[in-house]
């Protein structure tokens, strides 16, 4: 966060990465694991089982992907120049409607999809609403609704196990994201990939984290969870069952390793750091391998 480019802005190469491999599905499971403590009291967030579906092709970060495009800033005014397509719109919801029919089949409880706008202000998301509900028309098996982003954000917070599958613009899943993490104890739990038609990365939510480099502070949960669905996405892609096999038992390591509580994170409130989580899920994946 400390290396900056001449406007202020952080040096990012994830942006560039998902320009050039055409990334346009930005995936961020939010699930709760046993165990691990929700910010929320209520029992019912043990269910919190969510997957918000961010476009990462244009929305409001398109100035920032195409600078040549961007109006000229000077010292009394600056310009972000925001786009909502019809291809990319359209990729998106396909995408996120393929999803909850998959999510359907392993859990006749899911199966909707929300999509997630400000369609009562804004001229751009008036069209990506309107382009939602033209291909919910045409994926009728799955149920569709819709809510306006200022009253999600609130929604996430007060019943967050009430959802499935969210799409949304850019920007607006760059910020629900990381609110909907901290629902399931942090970043450092949230494990997300960045999708194409062809090409797939696959990363923690989170920053590199500087303040606590070297400490052994940091939760490696995220990006092991994140290789749990590089795992599940190959084996998908190309046909290898056992792949996505191998990605589903390393889910349940995680789930097996935090679900006596005993395992706590330094920022759920613990002392347990990178070495002890890595270890203690390494070893609930040994025991789940271990033949009978």
């Amino acid at each position: 966060p400390h290396i900056r480019y001449p406007d202020g802005t952080e040096v990012n190469p994830q942006l560039g990465l998902r320009k050039d491999f055409d990334l346009y599905a930005g995936v961020r499971p939010i699930r709760a694991i046993p165990g691990v403590p929700s910010t929320l009291a209520d029992p019912r967030a043990a269910g919190i089982d969510f997957v918000l579906i961010r476009e990462q092709s244009e929305g409001l970060f398109y100035g920032r992907l195409y600078p040549e495009k961007q109006p000229p800033a000077n010292d009394e005014e600056a310009f972000d120049l925001g786009r909502i397509s019809r291809k990319a719109s359209e990729r998106l919801f396909d995408f996120a409607f393929r999803l909850a029919r998959q999510r359907h089949a392993s859990n006749p409880a899911k199966g909707r999809v929300t999509c997630v706008d400000k369609a009562n202000v804004l001229n751009s998301m008036a069209f990506f609403h309107k382009i939602y509900w033209q291909r919910a028309a045409l994926n009728a098996d799955i149920t569709a609704d819709h809510c306006y982003v200022d009253a999600m954000a609130l929604n996430l917070l007060k019943h967050p196990w009430d959802y499935d599958v969210l799409p949304t613009e850019n920007q607006f899943g760059d910020i629900l994201s990381d609110l909907a993490a901290g629902l399931i104890g942090g970043l450092g739990m949230s494990p997300s990939g960045d999708i194409g038609d062809r090409y797939g990365l696959f990363q923690p939510s989170h920053g590199s984290a500087p303040d606590i480099a070297g400490q052994g502070k940091a939760n490696p949960t995220a990006m092991i969870l994140s290789a749990a669905m590089m795992l599940e996405w190959l084996g998908e892609k190309h046909a290898l069952p056992e792949v996505t096999a191998t990605g589903a038992r390393l889910v349940r390591a995680v789930d097996a390793a935090f679900a006596s509580g005993r395992l706590r994170s330094v920022e759920t409130g613990g002392s347990d750091g990178t070495q002890r989580i890595a270890g203690a899920i390494g070893d609930a994946l040994e025991r789940r391998s271990a033949p009978a």
